[in-house]
């Protein structure tokens, strides 16, 4: 009987939809021995001994960490970054790498919809204000008839959208794969990122995290910013160069920040942006609402049967060039 690890602490369930599918399909459904969302290297690789597949976290897949597990056929990322996978390894090792796109799109797009309305309401500095004996009510910023600049326009990119007009935003949006027309149609304006950063009063990260997006809010970027906008990130932390970030809010280039992800993750006390009062920050749960954990749950499952019955999860698999060899 395969065997299948359930990794991420959160999906911890002895019933769950996700463990009935796996279990009705024939896979023994594993749990490891400690519930935590980040192993280093060795944990992974004796979690891992043994199983086919997993419904993955925050593991980091390297080179060496595939090479020391030859029954696993199928890493199923909860959720839609992969960045911790080195696919290119996982290929040569015909390892499919799935992911979830059609299962955490909204719950990411109310969170940084929740973020922006924090940052614009200072809704935590007030109540911390409240705590303190501090009872000023000092005028705020409407969000009615600002513009959002969003850097990806994907299935997140394109739910954040939908809520921001709803608020009567001005959305605009730079994605080079998307088709104008699909655009058009939301109601969004596809512009190239110097105009972006110039005439949004949010900007909004939905792009995903390669050699080309690395690094992406920098001094320079930033400089093109509008002073006094703010930035929300709920994509991936290393968009963004931290260091850069803190100069820029503490020169009032801008005039705050929402993060969900950081460069290093957990980020540690020390960090300088957790000592600004205009950065707020919470820790990486963007995407996990109850329903969307139990709906990538159950795409990651399926995922894996359809892969282990000889079928072929369209739009799923990162790596679809193996689909010729793949083999379980």
């Amino acid at each position: 009987m395969p065997k299948v690890l359930i990794a991420p602490a959160n999906f911890y369930r002895v019933a769950a939809p996700y463990v009935d599918l796996l279990r009705a399909a024939g896979f023994e459904v594993v749990y490891p021995p400690s519930a935590t969302n980040s192993r280093n290297e060795a944990e992974t690789v004796a979690c891992l001994q043994g199983m086919s597949a997993l419904i993955a976290g925050g593991e980091v897949f390297t080179e060496h960490v595939l090479s020391q597990l030859p029954d696993l056929r199928v890493i199923a990322r909860a959720g839609v970054g992969y960045d911790r996978v080195d696919v290119p390894a996982a290929t040569r090792r015909n390892v499919a790498v799935t992911i979830t796109p059609t299962a955490n799109h909204e719950s990411v797009a109310e969170h940084a919809l929740g973020l922006l309305l924090a940052l614009t309401r200072n809704i935590v500095g007030h109540h911390q204000d409240v705590l303190a004996g501090d009872w000023s009510r000092r005028p705020m910023a409407p969000v009615r008839g600002m513009t959002l600049g969003l850097v990806g326009l994907g299935r997140i990119g394109r739910s954040v959208a939908v809520r921001a007009q709803a608020f009567r935003l001005r959305v605009i949006a730079h994605d080079q794969y998307v088709n104008p027309e699909l655009a058009r149609k939301l109601g969004v304006e596809l512009v190239d990122l110097p105009t972006l950063f110039a005439q949004s009063d949010y900007v909004s990260l939905h792009a995903p995290m390669d050699a080309t997006t690395r690094g992406l809010i920098n001094q320079q970027t930033l400089g093109m910013m509008k002073r006094g906008s703010f930035l929300i990130n709920t994509a991936r932390g290393g968009l963004v160069v931290e260091a850069d970030l803190c100069a820029a809010l503490q020169s009032g280039q801008l005039a705050g920040a929402a993060l969900d992800v950081f460069e290093e993750e957990p980020t540690p006390v020390t960090n300088p942006l957790l000592k600004l009062r205009n950065v707020i920050t919470t820790p990486h749960l963007a995407s996990g609402d109850y329903q969307s954990m139990e709906d990538m749950g159950t795409e990651s499952a399926r995922n894996i049967i359809a892969l282990y019955q000889g079928g072929w999860p369209e739009g799923a698999v990162v790596n679809d060039q193996i689909r010729p060899t793949f083999r379980w």
